[in-house]
């Protein structure tokens, strides 16, 4: 599924001029030990401590986005203020680690284009985030359904670029899965271990502040953004706060 990356047409980073380097990964100071052998039970045992085992709260929105909510505010409009898309975070284990799979999705798309990120999309009418995380995931990488198994959920976040409302629902296989990508939508599918997603080099911390846009609770409006740098691909945006929640649930919150 890895296999060997294509060469990564430039992703859109709206890097604003003024952003500056921000703070060690918050598992820095975790034993360099305990950032390895990250098994799925490890990951399943961190989201039942937290309470984020099983099916997301009901009517979930803005005010569970973690830490300021970007962008949503009252001048958001109304339909941003709901969790409008959901994504599968698909997990599997081989040799005692548990791996994520991501798409790069095609340059060709009107958003996102080039980006990484994990399979989903829009909940069209009458969907839980759940049903169109799965519907997304057959439709971009033909991931049987049958196969995956909802497991819990991580808090929605707020993307950037467009202010749409992700629900992120945590899934795994009982093995590696068949994926193929969907060529309209999907450029590239790979996986990655959470312990090299957890390796303080392939990590980096932001602070931006885009000029007319306001973050609630901060002093001068700025915003914190995450990169993981691993297979070739740069992972940033609201896929990195993903992974970001993720590992700090399995390496930092005390059980």
């Amino acid at each position: 599924m890895t296999g060997m990356p294509r060469p990564v047409p430039p992703q859109v980073i709206p890097r604003p001029a003024d952003w500056r380097i921000g703070e060690e990964a918050p598992w820095a100071n975790t034993p360099p030990g305990h950032r390895r052998g990250i098994t799925l039970a490890r990951v399943l045992q961190a989201l039942a401590a937290q309470g984020q085992r099983g099916p997301a709260p009901e009517g979930i929105g803005p005010e569970h986005v973690l830490g300021p909510s970007i962008f949503v505010n009252e001048s958001t409009p109304p339909a941003n203020r709901v969790v409008n898309a959901a994504v599968l975070a698909v997990l599997f284990e081989e040799e005692g680690e548990a791996r994520l799979i991501f798409t790069r999705r095609s340059t060709t798309l009107r958003s996102h284009r080039g980006e990484v990120s994990f399979p989903g999309g829009r909940i069209d009418p009458g969907e839980d985030p759940p049903t169109a995380a799965l519907r997304e995931a057959y439709e971009e990488i033909a991931l049987d359904p049958s196969r995956v198994t909802p497991e819990g959920w991580i808090h929605p976040v707020v993307t950037v670029v467009t202010g749409s409302l992700i629900m992120p629902i945590v899934a795994t296989t009982p093995s590696r899965p068949h994926v193929v990508a969907s060529p309209a939508e999907v450029e590239r599918v790979f996986d990655v271990a959470l312990r090299d997603l957890a390796d303080l080099e392939n990590f980096h911390e932001e602070h931006w502040r885009i000029a007319g846009r306001t973050t609630p609770g901060t002093i001068d409006d700025s915003f914190t953004v995450w990169f993981f740098e691993v297979e070739g691909e740069m992972i940033w945006g609201a896929t990195a706060r993903m992974i970001h929640e993720l590992l700090s649930l399995v390496l930092v919150t005390p059980r």
